[in-house]
């Protein structure tokens, strides 16, 4: 443990491709998706309080969600839940936070992670960010973690770096490269450096806040002008003063992809987003016939590879399907092709059109 090390955990988001089980008042970071027994914020949280004090353990989210995270955290300090008045994506999530940080500790150094991502080695991952932390106390750097990729995934974003280290395991970073299509995920994993985005970043305060001056001037003078009321009971009315004001803009886009003092440290630690229904089933125990199962009372007859969720209390018997999505609520079915989950944001969308927010 180091009084200098910290953790911002982000969990704002509305987890919209877990739908129907992920909803606008209780998203996915907050459910239990894989039947573990503790949700998904729980388990990220037990990750870092096994090697960060608790004390310096904070959760950015939306306003909405305070009460469901100190439920659910019962270890964490309530003044480290940080509420967000809007989404406005994960640049200002990061400014703010960071410059709250600073406020306490300049000489801090963070590590930003999402709430939802599944990590099976936490021994693996923990000594991958004290690798780290030891290289940006000693380089003005920022870094990110980059997994190994196994296949060619179109979900993900995709990091290039550089073929020769700088020092053992850090490479610095190339480009950046959005979801893409499959040839071109082929070709990134045929090359041999290119990594997956885990959107896991570790720096020194001062590095990033430097970083935010210089690519995001007016996202970082609206921070700064209000810096000093910041951890004191003048903080809510200045956030939600700055937060209107704020470009909606992710951290990638912001400040990752113009820097240039970008690093990746390759890495392997059992890591998957979940991000979606298909995340879910290669991390859920399959039945001889490939069908993951999240539920006590499910019994599927003559189906194979198809991921199916439904309450505990609820008998759903599924016959005569093959790669489906089958996910059953108290107020919503969703029964859909596995090949076809990347549009359920679509879906979401349609049903948001036709039947307003209440199925939402």
């Amino acid at each position: 443990m180091n009084n200098n090390h910290y953790v911002a955990i982000m969990a704002g988001g509305i987890g919209s491709r877990f739908w129907p089980k992920s909803r606008v008042n209780y998203p996915k970071q907050f459910l239990d998706i894989l039947n573990t027994g503790k949700s998904l914020i729980q388990w990220t949280y037990e990750r870092f309080a096994a090697f960060i004090p608790v004390e310096n353990i904070f959760v950015v989210t939306s306003e909405e969600y305070t009460d469901i995270v100190s439920e659910q955290l019962p270890g964490l300090l309530v003044e480290n839940i940080v509420a967000e008045p809007s989404r406005k994506n994960t640049a200002p999530c990061i400014a703010y936070i960071s410059f709250k940080i600073a406020q306490q500790n300049p000489n801090a150094s963070l590590i930003v992670a999402p709430a939802d991502h599944l990590i099976l080695d936490n021994p693996g991952f923990q000594h991958i960010c004290a690798h780290a932390i030891e290289f940006v106390e000693r380089n003005q750097a920022l870094v990110t973690l980059g997994i190994k990729p196994t296949y060619p995934n179109t979900g993900y974003g995709y990091i290039q770096h550089e073929t020769e280290s700088v020092e053992d395991n850090v490479y610095r970073v190339k480009t950046f490269t959005e979801k893409p299509n499959l040839e071109l995920a082929k070709t990134f994993i045929g090359s041999g450096d290119f990594l997956w985005n885990a959107g896991i970043f570790i720096w020194k305060i001062g590095s990033i806040l430097v970083e935010f001056e210089k690519h995001q001037p007016e996202m970082f003078e609206l921070f700064a002008a209000e810096k000093d009321k910041l951890n004191t009971p003048g903080e809510k009315a200045a956030i939600d003063q700055i937060y209107p004001l704020c470009t909606s803009i992710s951290i990638d886009y912001a400040i990752m992809e113009k820097a240039d003092n970008v690093y990746v440290i390759p890495s392997s630690f059992g890591w998957s987003d979940l991000g979606t229904w298909a995340s879910a089933y290669d991390n859920l125990e399959k039945d001889y016939l490939g069908n993951a199962i999240a539920g006590n009372n499910i019994l599927v007859i003559d189906s194979t590879k198809c991921m199916v969720s439904a309450p505990h209390d609820k008998l759903l018997v599924l016959q005569g399907l093959d790669d489906f999505i089958v996910v059953d609520t108290k107020d919503v079915l969703l029964i859909c092709k596995q090949d076809r989950e990347q549009e359920i944001k679509e879906y979401v969308a349609e049903v948001k059109r036709n039947k307003g927010d209440k199925f939402l």
